[in-house]
C-alpha cells in the first residue's frame, strides 16, 4: 500500500477535529479539470468543488468554491462579496498568493485567510470533495464540516446552466 505524506490541508482539518477521507488519483499534466477529477475519484462532478482565487474591484482576494460542472458567475460573486466586480486572478499569481499550484488550490492552509464564498449547492450533498492542496489528492467531507473549516459564506455563485 502506498503511503502519502499528509497535505497541509489534511493537517489543518486534523487540527480542527474535522473528519475527512483522502482520495488520491493519477494526475495527467494537461488535464486537471474538476470533471476529470470527479471521474477518477468516483463522485459526480457536481459534488467535486473547485476552489478559484478571484480578485474584486476593491483589490481584495477572495476564494470562490463552485461545483466542478458549473461556471462561476463573477457578478454573483461580486454581489456576495459586497463589491462592484470580481474576476479571476492571473494563473501566474495563484501560487505566490495561495502557496498552491493551479489544480491543487484549497482554502485550507492557504498563505492568507482570504474570505471564502461557497456555492449554495454544496449543502445539497451528503459529502463533497475539494482539493487537498496538491494535484492528485482530494479530501472528501460533509458540507457542514467544509463550511466550518473553511469559514465559508454560502451564496448563489454559478451561472444558470442551459439544458
Amino acid at each position: 500500500m502506498k503511503t502519502h505524506s499528509k497535505t497541509n490541508a489534511a493537517r489543518i482539518l486534523d487540527g480542527l477535529g474535522i473528519s475527512y477521507e483522502i482520495r488520491e488519483y493519477e494526475v495527467s499534466l494537461e488535464e486537471f479539470s474538476a470533471l476529470v477529477v470527479a471521474e477518477k475519484i468516483g463522485l459526480p462532478p457536481e459534488q467535486v468543488f473547485k476552489t478559484l482565487l478571484c480578485v474584486t474591484s476593491d483589490r481584495e482576494h477572495v476564494f470562490a468554491v463552485v461545483p466542478g460542472d458549473a461556471e462561476l458567475d463573477f457578478k454573483k460573486l461580486a454581489a456576495a462579496a459586497g463589491t462592484r466586480k470580481a474576476e479571476m486572478v492571473a494563473v501566474k499569481d495563484v501560487q505566490p498568493l495561495t502557496g498552491y499550484v493551479r489544480g491543487g488550490v484549497t482554502v485550507f492552509g492557504a498563505k492568507k485567510d482570504f474570505r471564502v464564498f461557497v456555492d449554495e449547492t454544496l449543502e445539497l450533498f451528503d459529502v463533497v470533495s475539494v482539493s487537498a492542496g496538491t494535484r492528485g489528492v482530494q479530501v472528501v467531507m460533509t458540507p457542514a464540516d467544509y463550511l466550518r473549516g473553511a469559514v465559508g459564506t454560502v451564496a448563489d455563485l454559478t451561472k444558470v446552466k442551459l439544458e
